[in-house]
């Protein structure tokens, strides 16, 4: 069981910028394919960003596409969320996932199979 910890979220009002870190809170012995995913009240989860397990594939929504940035850290399983030029929209609680699956950046939910508990980005007009 992997557990996953996010981190970075806060107020920011819109045009800035945050930077959204996940990391298990264990050890990891394998490298999974990583995604971010986020959730505004009322709403589906959405696809956001994802990154492969050698971090040489990544894809987007087309919302955040050239805002965001996935990428992977130096530590295993550990991956960042750059996003900048915030808009009020981008406001929702963002969740990190894992997946056992690696040969790709996987934009389904169904191909994840862990979890983080989501850190709240709320974004001011």
């Amino acid at each position: 069981q992997v557990q996953l910890v996010e981190s970075g979220g806060g107020l920011v009002q819109a045009g800035g910028s945050l930077r959204l870190s996940c990391a298990p809170s264990g050890r990891t012995f394998r490298t999974y394919a990583m995604g971010w995913f986020r959730q505004a009240p009322g709403k589906e989860r959405e696809f956001v960003a994802a990154i492969d397990c050698s971090g040489g594939n990544t894809d987007y929504a087309d919302s955040v596409k050239g805002r965001f940035t996935i990428s992977r850290g130096n530590a295993k399983n550990t991956v960042y969320l750059q996003m900048d030029s915030l808009k009020p929209e981008d406001t929702a609680r963002y969740y990190c996932a894992a997946s056992n699956y690696c040969s790709d950046a996987y934009r389904y939910t169904g191909r994840y199979d862990y979890w983080g508990q989501g850190t709240q980005v709320t974004v001011s007009s």
